[in-house]
């Protein structure tokens, strides 16, 4: 599958992430540890080192390889300010993925999420073919509950106890983006 880079918001590329991205990519989980914390399960020490985002880039593309996820990097001057991924890309009658992402703390506020929303939904419709988007957030992600409404996306229910995030079972809103009606493709 043949993605191009894009210019997603002041500046900020959207592209495919690559094996070498793994320093810039620790320093940007570094740089956000405190920032994300809230909202991400809690990591081991080697998911901020190279070695180890080394390691889980080279498991992503693998799963890139055989269509199961896309991977993506916001960057802007050289730096990462943040990724957005489709992952358990199901096709056949199903047609639908889930939506992850999160935008750097001095990077928050610029529309980088939404345009980066706005562009992977386009992608996931016309060059992967998938009916709809899933994406689950914390109840008190107003942030991101603003970024999926403005995208399209719409409340269908609430998943108590859904993901283990900072050490605690946590209740998500659940999130879809219909994107077509068109019949799969065989």
């Amino acid at each position: 599958m043949e993605i191009e880079s894009e210019d997603i918001a002041d500046g900020v590329i959207l592209r495919l992430a690559e094996p070498a991205d793994a320093p810039a990519l620790c320093a940007a989980y570094a740089g956000n540890r405190t920032h994300l914390e809230p909202w991400e399960p809690r990591r081991p020490e080697s998911f901020f080192t190279v070695a180890g985002q080394q390691r889980r880039l080279e498991e992503q593309l693998r799963q890139y390889a055989d269509g199961r996820i896309v991977p993506w990097l916001f960057e802007r001057d050289g730096r990462i300010v943040g990724t957005i991924t489709l992952s358990g890309i199901a096709l056949g009658a199903f047609c639908s993925s889930y939506l992850g992402y999160w935008v750097a703390a001095d990077q928050q506020g610029r529309g980088i999420a939404t345009g980066a929303v706005r562009r992977v939904c386009r992608i996931a419709r016309d060059t992967i073919g998938l009916h709809r988007i899933e994406a689950t957030i914390l109840p008190e992600n107003t942030g991101s509950a603003r970024v999926l409404e403005k995208c399209g996306f719409e409340v269908i229910g609430l998943a108590p106890h859904y993901l283990h995030i900072n050490g605690r079972w946590r209740d998500h809103r659940i999130f879809q983006r219909v994107l077509h009606d068109e019949h799969p493709v065989a």
